[in-house]
């Protein structure tokens, strides 16, 4: 990623993320995906030639999501966490945190990538009433890559979350890439 440069297009294989990105778009500009409403579901669903592979989940749309799965969030942790997009990815009964972190400077963006397994944890409460596991994932932009965030990106592998620079490739998170 380069300032001011192009690039990051979708290819097949993963998203390329850049500063200002939104999930869905990356996802819908690959050829045979597709984002549209669910009627009478929580977020968007997520289609390849037209048939459903994942439900997508912003901010306060989990907590519809929840309501509708019948789960009562509320005993359950003390606080609503907001996902900036939570995937459910039916076929494989996996909601992926997904966090993207974009910094050309040291600022808050630091510290907040330490509190993945705490919320990993949270999230994990909320579905196993659904029976669902819980990836935790960042996508980092090349500042994380800096030598001062070793122990950081060790930390966050270390506690079961992940991280990848730039890209989110599909087959990881369980998607069809062809």
């Amino acid at each position: 990623m380069k300032t001011g440069g192009k690039g990051g297009g979708s290819t097949l294989t993963g998203l390329n993320f850049e500063r200002h990105v939104d999930f869905l778009d990356l996802l819908e500009a690959i050829p045979g995906y597709a984002v549209r409403e669910v009627h009478g579901k929580a977020g968007k669903g997520v289609f390849f030639h037209d048939r459903l592979v994942a439900r997508c989940f912003r901010k306060h749309a989990f907590y519809d999501f929840l309501e509708e799965e019948g789960v009562d969030w509320e005993p359950m942790i003390s606080k609503r966490l907001l996902p900036d997009d939570a995937l459910l990815v039916i076929i494989r009964e996996t909601l992926f945190i997904i966090e993207v972190k974009y910094q050309q400077v040291a600022g808050s963006v630091d510290e907040k990538l330490q509190t993945c397994d705490f919320k990993r944890k949270q999230y994990l409460k909320l579905v196993t009433p659904l029976r669902l596991r819980v990836e935790y994932v960042y996508v980092l932009s090349d500042w994380f890559r800096h030598r001062s965030y070793k122990d950081v990106l060790a930390y966050i592998q270390s506690v079961n979350c992940n991280y990848y620079f730039n890209t989110l490739p599909l087959a990881w998170v369980g998607l069809p890439t062809g």
